[in-house]
């Protein structure tokens, strides 16, 4: 898309689409139309077409397909950004649900993840990992071989954290959901494997009675304690997910995928002095601009390494003339399980 980021009232903007100039028809000689690729009014305004919603509901009924046009003239204090390509995110889906936990008015803007091309950009600077702790929780130590546990180990925070772990001499028990065979929950098994975490478990084995000896034998009896938990799921998952813990040690949530509420047996907090906390990325965006910068560069670097690998997408191509209807489908399946990667809209050239 070419143009700036602009919304109508009561309309929110999930994703900017291509942007192209209007077409009019010209007669031909045999009296055909051919299209003829025109700038709509007289004073040169771009077409371009975003999903909109007035209302919350499921995507697949709230989301419509909403034509704009872009001014040819921008302030000088403005910068012109075509936008290549729009992740699905679940909290995207949410919050067009109503059910996020930050309720945003029906004329902001969402989506937080989106790769645009800038005319006249530097080249960024280099710069050295940080490992900080942000949060009220005892830290894990750089290299000490100590354990994390964490659910929703196939998403991409999860896929992100066994990579950490493996380049942080980390070692990570990951909770993933049964698959509808046992070859394929074996295949992603193999795969996260292959990125670095050290045991894979699924939900069925994780809530089952035989966990506590299965975590026992991992830990050599208890000896080698799970420091961190990462939960993105809620309910019964992230109660099996604390009592997993050792003394001292934290859960974060950061998500609730399962929306139900966490219930925490009270002794974990007396007797284990374990702590729980959350953690939003979009506030710490806001409360740490520049360790936000240099986090992105960090991995930027990691990934031209060779050392870290993005979450699979699946790409939906949005051309000009694709439908409502796949672009709606598309939002409302984000939320689906045992999909091929993470939904990625991407925009093609008009």
């Amino acid at each position: 898309m070419d143009g700036p980021r602009c919304l109508r009232p009561h309309a929110q903007l999930l994703a900017r689409a291509v942007a192209r100039p209007a077409t009019t028809a010209r007669r031909g000689r045999l009296g055909s139309k051919t299209p003829v690729r025109r700038k709509s009014g007289p004073y040169g305004y771009t077409q371009a077409k975003a999903l909109v919603y007035s209302r919350h509901g499921e995507p697949a009924d709230a989301l419509k397909l909403h034509t704009h046009s872009i001014s040819p003239s921008i302030p000088s204090s403005s910068v012109l950004v075509r936008t290549l390509a729009a992740p699905i995110n679940p909290a995207d889906i949410n919050t067009v649900q109503g059910t996020y936990g930050a309720k945003q008015p029906l004329t902001s803007l969402i989506g937080t993840a989106e790769p645009s091309a800038v005319p006249g950009t530097g080249r960024p600077r280099q710069r050295q990992p940080v490992l900080r702790a942000g949060l009220g929780m005892r830290p894990l130590d750089v290299g000490s071989g100590q354990w994390f546990i964490q659910n929703g180990a196939n998403s991409g925070v999860g896929r992100a954290a066994i990579q950490f772990g493996r380049l942080w001499g980390l070692r990570s028990i990951n909770v993933v959901r049964d698959r509808e065979t046992t070859a394929e929950t074996d295949a992603l098994k193999r795969e996260l494997v292959a990125l670095g975490a050290n045991v894979v478990v699924t939900e069925s084995q994780f809530l089952s009675r035989e966990w506590r000896d299965r975590l026992a034998d991992i830990t050599r009896g208890g000896r080698e304690q799970v420091g961190l938990g990462l939960n993105c799921v809620g309910g019964k998952s992230a109660t099996a997910l604390a009592r997993s813990l050792g003394d001292g040690a934290a859960m974060v949530s950061y998500g609730g995928m399962a929306r139900q509420p966490v219930a925490l047996p009270v002794g974990l907090l007396i007797f284990n002095d374990i702590r729980f906390v959350g953690f939003w990325l979009s506030r710490w965006n806001q409360q740490d601009p520049t360790g936000r910068r240099h986090m992105v560069d960090d991995i930027l670097s990691l990934i031209r390494d060779g050392k870290f690998k993005d979450v699979p997408v699946e790409e939906i191509k949005w051309d000009w003339d694709t439908q409502e209807a796949t672009l709606r489908d598309a939002v409302q399946n984000g939320l689906q399980g045992f999909r091929k990667g993470k939904g990625l809209f991407v925009f093609g050239d008009t």
